[in-house]
């Protein structure tokens, strides 16, 4: 009997083994890097097309190696926490419910009628799918759940996000780069936020992660920014775009970096790293040296070409995410913070200027270049909400680089943006908007005249009267300093609040908590509807709408969806709410006011749609 439960204690073993070297052989990713495969074979029967994974036409040869090894000691950025008086402390923290009450809205608006789309439709409570059918909104919205304290939402929402299929959409190129940010920054951010708890969220990250490397399978090894998944898997060969946006170039880096960090595969960060050496060679090529024109050659590569420079939109992130990437990569790689100490002088020298305002405040904007044929610098004085990040990228810039003469360059960046709120009829900026660029190195003090001459100028008629200049300002809704206003529109856009964030955490002064509670009131008092939130068509149309006078975090009152019979502004609302309003722009708002440790800049980076990605410690 004993020798009979010998034989078979040994042929179980000698199974066991069988089965274990199987599993290793089939799955070593799970063992490798400790999350679960990027993809399971699965025989899909929804009749639907599928993403499938090819063999690498291009392959790498050679991985370039993630930086490791113990974090460079890097400046503090955050100020120490302003001391509170107990009536301060319950102002601040009445404002941060407020803040909260509005998400919380917004966001129920979303369960309740666009659970595991893109978006909620906020005028109609329908949805609508702009990013892949992935559910945009609910991935977007993670972290910011988890921040709020809203534990409850966020596990329903991780249980939801098993059912979001990468592998299929019924878009027929995906937004490489919305969903790098958006998807992929979401769900790294929110794993690293609740402290790995939820591997499910690392494993999405994964599938995302996996999917998007499919699009660097080109001769260079430079990505297709708008891509098409099914040629991709019918197994055309893909070429890099000739023509692409150097924003979308270039705003990989801190997702695909970070998911290098936290799985241990090195393919995601050597196909970022391969961006930045193309960006580095080619820094001092360009019309502007030291800045990347706004279209590319990815193709070649090339950026002699375009002769159109700017920090705002098509460009942004590129430029936002060289300190941020320093800081990421805990300081052991130089390169970025090389590139942005040789573009951020060109910045300053060509494209940084103070402008005319009324109250003579020293405020600075981040306008546009064009390099004419024979080298001319030409500055088109152009503020855009998508600049406003600016100040915040100085400002952290400042402390982490030890560039100590920035901050008031940053501080001035950030009051140009605010004043823009400030000044407009409603107290919120447009989308574009001229202002008049003060003479270099000489006095800029407000006269109406100078103003008025530009008007004229701009509107026709040197000849007219001063009456006509007034029909001229009132005609074209303009307002004291601003001579021109390209785009009306306000579409929940975090930029200002971003850089006031920022900037309140670096300084610790109260001018910032106050122009962020000013700005969410003047925000909250147009947008919220019924569902949720909606964007403005025109945010410089006065008058009182029927509930104008509503208070922010109060139960909203009975909308129209369809603004019957309204009038002002908020007949203005536009059926829309893109996912960043609660990815970004109100977990801006909210930090402004929560505890100064919260979300500390000291420990961690947010990527450009405010997802926080711990550092290395």
């Amino acid at each position: 009997m004993p020798a009979v439960r010998r034989v078979r204690i040994l042929a179980l073993t000698i199974a066991f083994a069988f089965v274990t070297l199987y599993y290793l052989s089939q799955r070593g990713n799970v063992w490798n890097y400790g999350y679960t495969p990027y993809l399971p074979k699965t025989i899909f029967t929804d009749g639907k097309t599928h993403w499938l994974k090819l063999s690498d036409r291009y392959p790498v040869t050679s991985f370039i190696p993630l930086p490791t090894g113990t974090p460079h000691k890097i400046p503090t950025v955050q100020a120490l926490a302003p001391a509170e008086k107990p009536k301060v402390r319950y102002e601040r923290v009445r404002r941060r419910d407020a803040v909260k009450e509005s998400f919380k809205h917004s966001w129920e608006g979303y369960k309740k009628n666009a659970w595991l789309r893109d978006e909620v439709t906020p005028l109609t409570g329908q949805y609508r799918d702009t990013f892949g059918g992935w559910a945009a909104t609910l991935v977007d919205s993670l972290d910011t759940l988890w921040i709020m304290g809203l534990k409850e939402d966020f596990a329903l929402a991780v249980q939801a996000i098993e059912e979001i299929d990468f592998t299929t959409t019924e878009t027929k190129e995906v937004n490489v780069f919305e969903t790098t940010i958006r998807y992929m920054g979401g769900f790294l951010a929110a794993y690293d936020i609740s402290g790995g708890k939820f591997p499910v969220l690392l494993t999405k990250a994964v599938e995302v992660g996996e999917l998007l490397m499919s699009c660097f399978d080109t001769p260079n090894r430079m990505p297709i920014s708008r891509w098409d998944w099914k040629k991709y898997t019918e197994g055309y060969a893909q070429t890099a775009p000739a023509r692409m946006l150097v924003s979308e170039l270039g705003s990989f880096s801190l997702d695909f970096t970070h998911l290098s960090q936290v799985t241990g595969d090195p393919k995601y960060y050597d196909a970022i790293a391969r961006i930045a050496n193309v960006l580095n060679d080619g820094q001092n090529s360009t019309k502007l040296p030291g800045m990347w024109p706004v279209s590319i050659d990815a193709a070649t590569p090339s950026f002699a070409e375009d002769n159109f420079f700017t920090l705002g939109g098509m460009s942004d992130s590129l430029y936002e995410y060289f300190p941020k990437h320093y800081l990421l990569l805990g300081g052991l790689l130089s390169q970025p913070k090389q590139l942005y100490e040789s573009f951020i002088e060109v910045a300053k020298e060509f494209l940084f200027f103070r402008f005319y305002n009324p109250g003579n405040l020293p405020v600075q904007a981040s306008g546009d270049i064009r390099v004419t044929d024979d080298g001319e610098k030409r500055l088109i004085p152009r503020g855009q909400h998508l600049t406003c990040f600016t100040g915040g990228m100085v400002g952290l810039a400042s402390r982490i680089f030890d560039r100590p003469q920035d901050l008031q360059t940053a501080e001035e960046l950030t009051q140009g943006c605010i004043w823009a709120y400030d000044a407009a009829p409603n107290q919120i900026a447009p989308e574009l908007y001229t202002v008049i660029p003060c003479p270099k190195n000489s006095a800029c003090g407000w006269e109406d005249s100078v103003w008025h001459d530009i008007i004229k100028t701009n509107y026709g008629g040197s000849g007219r009267t001063g009456q006509s200049v007034e029909k001229i300002i009132q005609e074209r809704n303009l307002w004291k300093g601003i001579v021109g206003v390209d785009d009306r529109r306000y579409i929940l856009r975090p930029e200002t609040i971003e850089s006031v964030f920022i900037m309140w955490r670096i300084t610790g002064k109260q001018i910032y908590q106050d122009a962020a509670w000013r700005m969410f009131q003047a925000v909250e008092k147009v947008s919220r509807t019924e569902f949720a939130a909606a964007a403005i068509a025109d945010i410089t149309v006065t008058g009182d709408g029927k509930e104008d006078n509503e208070q922010p975090g109060a139960e909203p009152r009975k909308r129209y969806d369809d603004n019957t019979g309204r009038t002002g502004v908020r007949a203005q609302q536009m059926d829309s709410m893109e996912s960043f309003w609660l990815a970004e722009t109100l977990k801006y708002f909210y930090l402004c006011f929560e505890d100064f440790d919260v979300v500390s800049l000291d420990e961690w980076v947010l990527n450009t749609e405010a997802h926080p990605l711990r550092r290395p410690r």
